[in-house]
């Protein structure tokens, strides 16, 4: 009958004569009106007022603080008591105006709270009793087969999918109500439910873990432990050194996983998310008459499963991670590569040599072929493969003051060209394309921009930026949704909102220009020519904290626990070094160096020592410096 009555009454929702009487008084305080109403109201009018206001709780997610009002409204039909009660809750509610509306919605739900305490006393017997006054065993969740919802009592099932549209703290305040409201507020679908919506252990299935609950709190308490750590410098530092190497030449990442090339022609891996140091040197193919000196390593990339390197010669290995030393591929151009690009996953590499890009991937049997080739009509300075696509691959090429889009559909596709402007950095995403364009004497009318293209509809989306300086470093992939980040000449870190193409924060970075750049939702991290790494709070618009090294940061790389920079010296043959030197300790301060960065606290246990001295603060010895003073180099 009161199910009928209400729906009855839920089409009368719009009725002018349900409309909620307004006061006009403005001005009285909540606490004051709710101890009033509360005084006023009978034990059996506690129940009816508990009931409106549960269902206004679980109908937030839906409706609007005033239009749950007129609901409760036309739920009440024609009962005298329990319109008194709306007419008084919509009375409070209007003198309340002031307040905001989660302050309304958090006096709602205690409210609820109270008016079912004033239900349970009225009507409840004693814990652990039934209605007959027998002693009953304690109830547990498999044992529920209905919740009681004031009036009525609902299948576990229909409750539970009640309670998925309540947050955390309602379901902390509801898990105060009763036994029964504690063990359904409490059930394991939901927290599953709460973490997987927060972004957390996103990989696993409910049954991964014995109390959902407790795991969320964990990973907020451990989001919040890394925030601090980030903040505050603390955690641990390593240099990755091969000295047999001798001089770094390109450093590249991905997930904790480190490549490097060295002029002596050797491809070192480490892996910093165990801090394995045994990692295998990759080896190069030797051909019959390479009995002298390797060439230089002249690019390097790595993804989740491949390592590619590029050297001076023209040549270019390609190695699998899970396969070992050996390259699994191997083929040459006849002149010296410009540019290198790896996929961020599957297997697909392009490099750019001469006037020719060319793109290699393996068949469905796993035999690597070449894709596609393309003749284009200048030299490339930056590729980019676009990252998920399905089918043949797509690759981005800027060739000084041309872009290309370059399809197997419609090869040597020109995306942006204007005569005298060329590009100056070039970053991809799945949908758009994001470069810098620099402008020459008789164009000081149009400053220096970051110009946004569609790849679908090779539209330009946005102008942004109005700088003298030539922008060096941009950041579309990596970045969060609708924005970017870029690194100017001008020494200037910009972070753009590609929405309304206006800049966000503009941070005064570096001495010598900006050279490397990464950001996520509220940090970022940049390198300059001069080598001093910054991190900066981005919403504060702050500078947290900065290391220095000798060679220009030309690369970074940072996750939510570690991050790894590469200082990459620009000249490979300093004075006074020989390529047949053998002292391995000369020139150390020519070599370049990558420092690996680790602010985990699963990390900094002691059964994962880096091998590096760092301070336990344990005892006084030799230098007991923080992380944020130096290098931990405690006993010497």
């Amino acid at each position: 009958m009161g199910c009928h009555k209400a729906a009855h009454d839920w089409r009368l929702l719009k009725s002018p004569s349900r409309r909620i009487p307004s006061s006009g008084a403005v001005g009285a305080s909540a606490p004051a009106d709710f101890d009033r109403i509360s005084g006023e109201l009978s034990f059996c009018e506690a129940r009816s007022f508990g009931c409106s206001i549960f269902i206004y709780i679980t109908l937030t997610k839906m409706l609007t603080f005033r239009e749950a009002i007129n609901f409760v409204t036309a739920f009440a039909g024609a009962d005298p008591t329990f319109q008194t009660v709306v007419s008084k809750l919509a009375e409070t509610v209007t003198m309340s105006a002031l307040i905001t509306t989660s302050v309304q919605k958090s006096l709602l739900a205690a409210w609820m709270s109270i008016a079912w305490f004033c239900h349970f006393i009225g009507t409840a017997k004693r814990p652990g009793l039934n209605e007959q006054g027998v002693v009953v065993d304690k109830e547990t969740k498999n044992e529920i087969n209905e919740v009681p919802f004031f009036d009525v009592q609902l299948p576990y099932e229909l409750a539970l999918k009640i309670f998925q549209y309540l947050g955390k703290s309602e379901l902390g305040r509801c898990a105060q109500v009763s036994r029964t409201w504690k063990i359904l507020a409490e059930d394991e679908v939901l927290w599953y439910r709460l973490c997987q919506q927060e972004g957390y252990l996103l990989d696993t299935s409910i049954s991964d873990h014995s109390c959902w609950k407790l795991a969320l709190k964990n990973c907020r308490t451990r989001e919040r432990t890394l925030k601090t750590n980030w903040k505050n410098r603390i955690g641990a530092v390593s240099q990755l050194q091969y000295e047999v190497g001798k001089i770094l030449c390109d450093v590249h990442s991905c997930d904790g996983v480190v490549i490097a090339g060295y002029t002596s022609g050797e491809v070192r891996l480490w892996d910093t998310r165990t801090w394995d140091y045994t990692a295998p040197i990759l080896e190069p193919v030797h051909g019959p008459g390479d009995a002298g000196p390797q060439p230089h390593v002249s690019f390097v990339r790595i993804n989740s499963s491949l390592a590619v390197a590029a050297y001076e010669d023209g040549t270019v290995s390609v190695w699998s991670l899970m396969f070992g030393r050996e390259p699994i591929h191997h083929y040459q151009h006849n002149q010296r590569i410009q540019a290198l690009a790896l996929g961020s996953e599957g297997a697909t590499v392009a490099t750019a040599s001469g006037f020719e890009v060319k793109v290699e991937s393996p068949n469905d049997r796993g035999f690597w072929r070449t894709t596609e080739t393309f003749e284009i009509q200048k030299l490339v300075n930056f590729l980019n493969l676009v990252p998920d696509v399905t089918g043949s691959p797509v690759t981005v090429a800027a060739a000084e003051d041309i872009v290309y889009l370059l399809k197997v559909e419609d090869p040597g596709k020109i995306l942006h060209s204007v005569y005298g402007q060329p590009v100056t950095c070039l970053d991809v995403s799945a949908h758009e394309a994001a470069f810098g364009v620099k402008t020459f004497g008789w164009l000081l009318n149009e400053p220096n921009q970051i110009l946004l293209y569609n790849l679908e509809t090779s539209q330009c989306l946005k102008k942004m930026g109005n700088s003298i300086g030539d922008f060096t470093c941009v950041n579309l992939q990596n970045s969060p949704p609708n924005m970017l980040v870029t690194g100017n000449k001008d020494r200037r870190v910009r972070v753009f909102d590609l929405r309304k193409s206006e800049s966000l924060c503009s941070l005064y970075a570096h001495q010598l220009g900006v050279s490397a750049v990464q950001m996520d939702d509220w940090k970022i991290v940049s390198g300059g020519e001069e080598g001093l790494v910054c991190v900066w709070d981005q919403r504060m618009g702050t500078k947290l904290w900065e290391m220095h090294a000798r060679h220009p940061v030309r690369h970074v790389w940072f996750n939510s626990h570690s991050l790894i920079t590469a200082n990459i010296p620009d000249e490979k043959t300093p004075r006074g070094a020989s390529i047949m030197d053998d002292d391995l300790t000369m020139h150390r301060k020519h070599r370049g160096i990558i420092y690996a960065y680790e602010f985990s606290v699963d990390q900094l246990a002691v059964e994962s020592v880096l091998p590096i001295c760092r301070s336990s603060y344990d005892e006084v010895t030799g230098y007991n410096y923080n992380i944020g003073l130096a290098v931990p180099y405690d006993n010497i």
